[in-house]
């Protein structure tokens, strides 16, 4: 039941062909994330051993859990910046969001509020685990009116998804990035959503990785799966990641 937290051989586990990691939850006390500036070190330490020389952090924003705003978010990433400077740790650490699809994100829009970007114009949204939006395909629409490109966070955890596969397809036309969780490929989430990670991977969707990065748990089941850096390092052989680049 719990085979994901052994190794299967003795490979290192190794993210350093990723350079970036840009989606994870290192903000102290803002939201489900790292609870304190200590254990926001302690995790970004981690994942410095782990390989990774950028940490995009991507604060929750859902205006019913987690009300951030850009100034909230940038403030508190200021302050791990400052106390990363005291320590040997050689790794550039910023702040984005992770954006909920809500009416706080259309009336940002509506009032041409910037948005917090990964890199350029990609922006990073999820939406609900539990049903599909009804008006999600408009949602991402004014997202791209606005000139920005949607990141679709972890779109194999949305298990409805995957009784109608076609829109993935209909995503990806529209001109959406998906992003990956790495968990999911030991998984961690579920079965079912390692079977629609393997389908992304296959459908040649997949150009952001991430480790949506909340816990230590997290971090000790990533040092713990080789198989998830042999899936990486294929990836990343084959030209399909744009983390390197961010």
């Amino acid at each position: 039941m719990f085979s994901f937290f052994r190794k299967k051989n003795n490979d290192p586990v190794d993210f350093t062909g990723l350079v970036a990691d840009m989606h994870s939850h290192l903000v102290p006390g803002i939201d489900d994330g790292a609870t304190d500036l200590e254990t926001s070190l302690v995790m970004i330490r981690s994942m410095h051993e782990l390989g990774y020389r950028k940490l995009i952090t991507t604060p929750h924003v859902q205006w019913e859990m987690f009300k951030n705003t850009s100034e909230i978010i940038q403030e508190g990433a200021r302050k791990v910046r400052e106390r990363l400077a005291e320590t040997e740790l050689r790794l550039e650490f910023r702040a984005a969001a992770e954006y909920y699809l809500d009416e706080y994100v259309d009336d940002l829009l509506e009032k041409n509020e910037p948005l917090l970007t990964i890199s350029g114009n990609l922006v990073l949204v999820e939406f609900s685990f539990i049903r599909q939006p009804i008006d999600l395909r408009d949602k991402l629409f004014q997202l791209q009116i606005k000139g920005y490109q949607p990141i679709i966070a972890h779109p194999e955890r949305y298990l409805y998804f995957g009784a109608h596969k076609a829109m993935y397809d209909e995503l990806h036309d529209m001109g959406c990035v998906f992003q990956l969780n790495l968990l999911s490929l030991c998984g961690y989430y579920g079965k079912k959503q390692l079977e629609l990670a393997n389908y992304l991977i296959k459908k040649d969707y997949v150009s952001l990785v991430g480790s949506d990065l909340h816990n230590q748990r997290h971090i000790n089941i990533l040092r713990a799966s080789s198989s998830i850096s042999t899936t990486v390092n294929r990836l990343l052989d084959a030209g399909k990641l744009l983390n390197p680049e961010l």
